[in-house]
C-alpha cells in the first residue's frame, strides 16, 4: 500500500493518471455527450482573460473533440473513430477506472459508482447502472453468458470502508441482479482489499487471508478454497478465464526458502487439479495465460531485475523457462506488483504457442515449447512503448505502438522475419493524437476483430483535468 501511495505521488507530478483511492463523497452533477465547451480545435484547454486584483481564475474544461469532429478531420488511410466524453460528475481527486470487459457488441466498464455500457461499432451508449457505493474490485472477465459480479464497499467514505458487497450485473442487458454481503469472522477473512475472478459459473473471491467460490447466476457459495500448509501459505490471488488458477504465498521466516505456489482450481467442485511451487526465493509475479497456463517468476530479493517466464503442461508440471533479460525485455513494464490484479501484465499475450513480450522499445515472440525467441524488433527512435494484442496466423503479433503528444500511434503486424515484415492495420487519427497519448500510456486496451479500444487508468473529477473515458479505432 506504501508502494502504490508513492507511485500516485510521482505520476501525480508527472501529470498522468493513475490509481486513486477507491471511496469518497460525490458531488452531485449531470451527464452530457461531450457536445459542449468552448476551446480550441487542437483539444487544448481553453483560454481565459488575465484574472484582475479582485478575482480569482476558474479554470475551463478541457475542450475535447466529438466524435463528429474527428470524422470530419479524418485523412486519407486513417482510421476511423469513435469518443466517449462522459462528464459524470466525480471526486476532485483521481479515481481509478476498472476493468475493460468485451461482451458481444459492447465494451462496458465501471468507474466509481458506476457501469455504462458503449456499442462497438459508433461508441453510442446503451444503458448505465448506477450504483449504491463506489467500486472495489471488479475480476478481469465476465462469465460466459455475460454475467458479472464486481465488489462494492459497505459505505461512501474516504476511509474504514469494507470492499463486501457483492452485486451481479448481467452485461448484455444492464440488468442487476442478485446482491450478497461477504461476511468478517476475524480469523483472517477481513474484507479491506479482495481479489476476484470469474471462471464458468463461478466467481472466486480471495479476502485477506482466506478465498471462497460463489455462484454467479444466484450468489450461492459453493465452497472455501482449501488452504494448504496452514499457517504458511495463504491464498492471496486468483486468475479467471477458461480456468480457475489460485496463487498463494508461502511465507517462511528465512526469506531464501519462502516460496509462491499457484494451483488450478476445478471452479465447480473446488477440487486442486494440480499444483505448481517455485523454486525457494522466488515468487509469482503474473499470470500471463490459464490455458495454457503460462506464469511470470520473479527473486523475493532483486524482483522485476531477475524474472522469467514459465509455462506449465496440463498437468502443472514446467514445460519450458524463458529468460527474456538477454534481449532486453522488462517484465511487465519493468514492475513487480504482486498486492493487486494477477493478470494485469499489458506488455505480454499468450496464443498459438507463443508468447508475445512487449516493452519500451521493443517487442518479440518466444516459442513456449522451445523457449526461443521466434522473431522481434527494436525501436531506433522515440516509443511509448510496445503492447501485444494478439499472435496472428502464420506466427505473426498484432502490436498497438502508441502514439506521441503530436504524433498518432498505430497497430501493426510483425512476425518471422522482424522489421521486414511489419505491415500497418491501423493508422490512427493525426487528429486524436493528443487524446490517445494521454490514455494509453497508462490505461488499458481490448482488441476485438479489427477494432482496438483503449480507456485510462484512471479519471480526475476536476473539470480542468478532464479526459475521455473511452476511445476506439476501427479501418
Amino acid at each position: 500500500m506504501a508502494a502504490v501511495a508513492l507511485a500516485l505521488l510521482l505520476l501525480a507530478g508527472a501529470g498522468v493518471y493513475a490509481v486513486g483511492e477507491r471511496s469518497g463523497p460525490d458531488r452531485a452533477g449531470s451527464h452530457s455527450t461531450g457536445q459542449g465547451g468552448a476551446g480550441s480545435e487542437s483539444g487544448a484547454p481553453s483560454t481565459t482573460a488575465p484574472p484582475t486584483a479582485s478575482a480569482r481564475p476558474t479554470p475551463s474544461p478541457t475542450r475535447i473533440l466529438t466524435t463528429a469532429e474527428i470524422a470530419q478531420r479524418r485523412k486519407a488511410g486513417e482510421a476511423s473513430a469513435w469518443i466517449v466524453d462522459d462528464r459524470t460528475d466525480l471526486p476532485r481527486r483521481n479515481i481509478p477506472t476498472e476493468d475493460l470487459w468485451i461482451v458481444g457488441d459492447t465494451a462496458v466498464q465501471a468507474i466509481y459508482k458506476r457501469v455504462v455500457a458503449h456499442r462497438l461499432s459508433d461508441g453510442a451508449q446503451l444503458w448505465s447502472v448506477d450504483l449504491p457505493t463506489p467500486v472495489c474490485e471488479t475480476p478481469v472477465n465476465a462469465a460466459p453468458d455475460g454475467k458479472v459480479v464486481i465488489v462494492l464497499q459497505n459505505v461512501e467514505a474516504w476511509t474504514g470502508a469494507r470492499c463486501n458487497q457483492l452485486r451481479m450485473i448481467d452485461l448484455r442487458t444492464g440488468k442487476v441482479g442478485w446482491h450478497k454481503e461477504l461476511t468478517e469472522t476475524g480469523a483472517g477473512d477481513g474484507t479491506i482489499i479482495v481479489d476476484s475472478a470469474i471462471s464458468g459459473g463461478t466467481v472466486a473471491i480471495v479476502q485477506s487471508m482466506k478465498a471462497a467460490a460463489y455462484q454467479v447466476a444466484d450468489g450461492k457459495k459453493l465452497y472455501d478454497i482449501p488452504l494448504e500448509n496452514p499457517g504458511k501459505c495463504y491464498p492471496g490471488r486468483v486468475a479467471g478465464g477458461s480456468r480457475l488458477l489460485v496463487v498463494a504465498d508461502c511465507a517462511i521466516t528465512a526469506l531464501e526458502k519462502a516460496y509462491d505456489q499457484v494451483r488450478e482450481i476445478d471452479p465447480a467442485t473446488g477440487k486442486v487439479r494440480w499444483r505448481y511451487r517455485t523454486e525457494p526465493g522466488r515468487r509469482i509475479g503474473q499470470v500471463l495465460s490459464v490455458s495454457p497456463a503460462v506464469i511470470t517468476t520473479a527473486h523475493r530479493e532483486t524482483h522485476a531485475d531477475d524474472w522469467r517466464v514459465v509455462a506449465l503442461g496440463p498437468d502443472g508440471k514446467v514445460r519450458r523457462t524463458i529468460d527474456p533479460r538477454p534481449k532486453g525485455f522488462k517484465h511487465c513494464g519493468d514492475s513487480l506488483n504482486t498486492s493487486a490484479n494477477a493478470q494485469s501484465c499489458r506488455e505480454a499475450v499468450v496464443g498459438g504457442g507463443l508468447v508475445l513480450l512487449g516493452g519500451t522499445d521493443r517487442v518479440g515472440a518466444y516459442d513456449l515449447g522451445t523457449g526461443k525467441l521466434v522473431w522481434g524488433v527494436k525501436s531506433e527512435g522515440t516509443s511509448n512503448g510496445y503492447y501485444p494484442l494478439r499472435v496472428g496466423p502464420g506466427r505473426t503479433g498484432i502490436v498497438y505502438q502508441p502514439g506521441t503528444y503530436s504524433d498518432a500511434g498505430r497497430v501493426f503486424r510483425v512476425g518471422p522475419g522482424g522489421v521486414d515484415t511489419i505491415k500497418d492495420v491501423l493508422r490512427l487519427p493525426a487528429s486524436t493524437a493528443k487524446l490517445e497519448f494521454g490514455m494509453a500510456v497508462v490505461g488499458e486496451n481490448a482488441y476485438v476483430g479489427d477494432r482496438l479500444v483503449i480507456a485510462p487508468a484512471g479519471l480526475h473529477g476536476d473539470d480542468a483535468q478532464h479526459e475521455p473515458r473511452m476511445l476506439s479505432f476501427a479501418p
